[in-house]
């Protein structure tokens, strides 16, 4: 039978001797919040603001401008005709070139040796070729091939016509548009399906879904969350890479500025109007983009950010934005 001692309650600490106790604690009430002063970042937004209003000034008071002539030209007959051609071409290049681009990326993505081999070797050359090069090739083509035909290959022709009459400067154009725009577009809907996890597959197959439909309502879905930001740009780049069919002496928009200001010296100013024209159907591109992305994002993002339009009707109520919900890690196997 041992004997057992309490331990004794606990006390306060006590401070080592030669030492002062620490002061009482404020109220946190009480104390002042000094906020943390950027001056970097006011300096350089200050610099920033100053260049920006030179540029500004630049623009107005510069007479080589010569705004008078931009309003002239900017939404004259002649330009706006040259819009619409330009508009033309990038819309039936990008139809064109997006479905034979999303062919090539699912003959490269096939376990036929022959069907990749083809669809590399073809996103190969036509990335290899600058788009002016191909451009003048096809619009030379009736000096390699004066007639085109319909037959037994290596045997009769049926059926033929004159290439130049089948071709003409338009349909070149947009020949080799369309085949440049589709080497790209097979590389970007490639990465896009690549990006799918190969399980949705799998799973499907397992409940027996037809490989077109696992494509048509499982993968394209999921992959056009990867596609359209990259299928943005390039779809703009195409818009302002139309440019080059001047060589072909096609109306468009670059090509009658040429047009206008080799006949008038005024270069500056019609330069400036082909600018303004690209800059607002660039943005017209760039807004019908983020709407289509944030539609096909609806799946993974169920609070979305809100659009400008939004934005614009709270911030006229003063109504403050609600702060995005961070989105549940995904569990790791």
């Amino acid at each position: 039978m041992g004997l057992t001692t309490d331990p004794a309650p606990p006390g306060p600490l006590l401070a080592p001797p030669g030492t002062q106790p620490p002061p009482p604690t404020e109220d946190p009430a009480e104390l002042r919040v000094v906020p943390v002063r950027h001056y970097g970042r006011w300096a350089a937004a200050a610099a920033v603001a100053v260049l920006v209003a030179q540029f500004v000034h630049g623009l107005v008071t510069n007479p080589v401008w010569e705004w008078h002539v931009f309003a002239d030209y900017v939404l004259s007959e002649t330009i706006v005709q040259a819009v619409l051609v330009t508009l033309q071409l990038t819309a039936y290049a990008t139809v064109l070139g997006f479905l034979l681009g999303t062919v090539l990326a699912f003959m490269r993505l096939s376990r036929n040796p022959v069907l990749q081999t083809v669809a590399w070797s073809y996103v190969w050359v036509f990335r290899s070729i600058p788009m002016i090069v191909q451009l003048v090739f096809w619009f030379n083509l009736g000096a390699l091939y004066r007639e085109l035909g319909v037959g037994i290959p290596f045997g009769p022709v049926f059926w033929s016509v004159d290439s130049n009459s089948l071709i003409g400067t338009i349909g070149a154009a947009l020949i080799g548009l369309s085949l440049h725009q589709a080497a790209y577009a097979a590389e970007i809907v490639r990465g896009g399906v690549l990006s799918v996890d190969h399980g949705q597959l799998e799973a499907a197959a397992a409940l027996g879904i037809p490989r077109l439909r696992q494509i048509r309502r499982i993968v394209l879905p999921q992959a056009m969350r990867a596609i359209l930001p990259t299928a943005g740009n390039e779809i703009i780049g195409l818009l302002k890479g139309t440019s080059v069919v001047y060589v072909m002496a096609i109306g468009e928009l670059f090509y009658q500025v040429q047009v206008v200001y080799g006949r008038t010296g005024r270069v500056i100013p019609m330069l400036m109007v082909a600018t303004a024209w690209y800059v607002l159907l660039t943005t017209v591109l760039s807004v019908a983009q983020f709407y289509v992305e944030r539609r096909y994002a609806r799946g993974a993002d169920r609070t979305p950010p809100p659009t400008p339009l939004q934005r614009l009707r709270r911030l006229a109520a003063a109504q403050p934005v609600p702060p995005p919900v961070p989105r549940p890690l995904k569990e790791q196997p």
